[in-house]
């Protein structure tokens, strides 16, 4: 075979020269822009307007309402009996998401009933409660509980705390903190900081220097309040308040009589002295109206 090249023709010097590619079809490119805008402005309006799927969709401060409103709609429901409102717990440092701190609040009611007679007040408080709450009563190892659903994902308990005693609670959970957590400002004095310097006085004590006042917004309008003081170590002769109950015009003015704790009626309020603890606190609370 001859090794002679062809007139006219010239060898490879390399590879051939690759293929030119093809660019997107504009028509393509319109239709993923556009997709682009449509799928930002669903997720703009759906952040606006659907309601939360999951508890960390709400903060602190817009769970803080629904807790008040909760602890109100409690108070309604216990209705005639030994209660005061339990101050408001703020706790933070809890986690949201592995990589965002976040905080709780807790807001509560604290009833004292005969003991034995816990699980009626618990199922009474349910029945009574909104419909949509979904409230009920399980038995548990612990005793009796009632759960409901407050809405906004705030979570409402009840259960036996000791011998007579339920505490309520409306739990928000862990949630983002938008805002630093105050309650709502009142004025401590008027009739309920006189009822339990009344008290305190029947029963041998000085009379209160400082007051913690407590509220909670009612389901018809108006606010429940409670006014508490310590009143000194515990424990100590309640009967010294039976005369104090003795001059209420409501019938029966005595709500409760027990050995660590007394409830009287004064007028609207309900005076609590509960010496269960170490030291005698007293309370002066109006109901809901």
């Amino acid at each position: 075979m001859s090794g002679a090249v062809q007139a006219g023709w010239a060898p490879p010097s390399g590879p051939p020269e690759p293929t030119p590619r093809r660019g997107w079809p504009r028509w393509l490119l319109a239709v993923t822009v556009l997709w682009a805008v449509l799928l930002g402005a669903l997720t703009w309006w759906s952040v606006r307007t659907d309601p939360p799927t999951v508890r960390e969709q709400r903060s602190i401060g817009q769970a803080a309402p629904v807790v008040e409103r909760a602890v109100g709609e409690l108070v309604a429901a216990i209705g005639d009996g030994a209660w005061a409102l339990a101050a408001t717990r703020y706790e933070p440092g809890c986690r949201v998401t592995p990589m965002a701190d976040g905080a709780t609040l807790i807001g509560g009611v604290t009833v004292f009933v005969p003991e034995g007679d816990e699980r009626a007040l618990l199922e009474r408080v349910a029945d009574r409660l909104p419909a949509s709450w979904r409230a009920g009563v399980r038995a548990g190892s612990a005793g009796p509980r009632l759960r409901a659903d407050a809405g906004e994902f705030v979570v409402v308990e009840g259960r036996t705390a000791g011998a007579g005693r339920i505490e309520f609670e409306a739990d928000t959970g862990c949630r983002p903190v938008d805002r630093p957590y105050a309650a709502p400002p009142l004025g401590a004095g008027g009739p309920p900081l006189d009822a339990v310097t009344e008290a305190a006085r029947a029963l041998g004590r000085s009379a209160p220097t400082s007051a913690e006042s407590l509220s909670a917004a009612c389901p018809a309008g108006g606010r429940a309040t409670t006014t508490l003081v310590t009143a000194g170590p515990a424990p100590v002769d309640l009967a010294g308040l039976w005369p104090l109950a003795a001059l209420s015009s409501a019938h029966p003015a005595t709500l409760l009589d027990a050995p660590e704790v007394y409830a009287y009626r004064r007028g609207p309020m309900v005076v609590l002295a509960d010496a269960t603890g170490d030291e005698l606190r007293l309370a002066a609370s109006t109901p809901c109206p």
